[in-house]
């Protein structure tokens, strides 16, 4: 006989496959999409849409950051000496301040803080290293306004992941202040693709594929970086002297060990790592906090987790 928490348990994991199969046939929509004659310009307004979303209250106040496009994006009553830089995912082809609106003002709310979302250079037009150039610019430009390192976390998914990784390396390899905290989702630390998780994995990771990997690294990085330079890939940078780190991952992404590799590099070398594994989510999931409940619980950690680094009131 089965109790009611156990049905209550089963319900629960009925409604989230649910909502990650809706999820899924979303994104294969997109992508099903974009042949070989499609355009950036299409498939850049395709991503926006998928995403985009106005139903969190947040004011938007848009500017240029040492010449990078970039929006301050605050909910309601946050604290506006605490800032977490925000870089989107897109693999450094797509994604925009419109597409990550929403998980943008959810970072603000969950946080306290004001998140600075960067609007940089995107490829093939704008190949490696345009991407870090200008998240560094925009770094300096933060502190330049007057808010102490302390006060300013790095956030990003997917290549935005990668992007606040790398920014944190070269601010201590160029010994300028480092930020508070970093959080990842999704971090894209392997432009190689030679985790182990791309084979393990391949089964249950509806999207993305090492083939399509390799293709949207050779995009952005062009004929003559290697993949696995260290400043374009974070997983072979050495993270010694990184800030306390937390790094979210769905449980059925090929990139996992981007993650879990990256994580277990930095523990061994002295950094303060937490790591989350979210069983059954798919890449980037917190983009679909509509869809997943889990998505709003990662969410609401990774608040608490800048809360805590940053010194937000609760």
């Amino acid at each position: 006989m089965r109790t009611a928490s156990q049905e209550d348990a089963e319900q629960a994991l009925k409604a989230s496959q649910a909502g990650i199969d809706r999820v899924v046939a979303r994104l294969r929509d997109v992508y099903r999409r974009w042949d070989r004659e499609a355009s950036n310009a299409e498939m850049r307004l395709d991503w926006d849409a998928l995403f985009w979303s106005d139903t969190m209250p947040a004011t938007i106040e848009l500017l240029t950051a040492n010449g990078i496009d970039a929006a301050w994006i605050s909910a309601p009553g946050v604290e506006p000496g605490k800032v977490a830089i925000y870089f989107h995912g897109g693999g450094f082809r797509l994604g925009s301040l419109r597409s990550h609106r929403d998980l943008m003002a959810r970072i603000s709310a969950a946080s306290g803080c004001r998140v600075l979302g960067v609007d940089y250079r995107l490829a093939p037009e704008h190949r490696f290293p345009a991407a870090h150039d200008d998240a560094l610019a925009v770094y300096d430009w933060v502190l330049a306004q007057g808010i102490a390192a302390q006060d300013i976390a790095l956030v990003g998914d997917s290549a935005g992941g990668c992007l606040a990784l790398s920014t944190a390396h070269a601010l201590r390899d160029t010994a300028q202040p480092m930020p508070a905290a970093i959080a990842t989702m999704s971090a894209w630390t392997d432009l190689s693709a030679s985790c182990a998780s791309y084979d393990t994995h391949a089964g249950l990771d509806p999207i993305h594929q090492r083939p399509m990997i390799v293709a949207v690294a050779r995009n952005y990085l062009g004929p003559d970086i290697d993949p696995r330079d260290h400043r374009a890939s974070p997983l072979f940078a050495d993270p010694v002297g990184l800030p306390p780190l937390l790094m979210q991952v769905g449980g059925r992404e090929t990139v996992l060990d981007d993650t879990r590799d990256f994580a277990r590099k930095a523990e061994h070398s002295g950094c303060a790592v937490t790591l989350e594994v979210w069983d059954d989510m798919i890449h980037a999931f917190q983009q679909f906090p509509d869809d997943l409940p889990e998505a709003r619980l990662a969410i609401a950690s990774l608040g608490a987790f800048l809360r805590r680094s940053l010194g937000v009131a609760a």
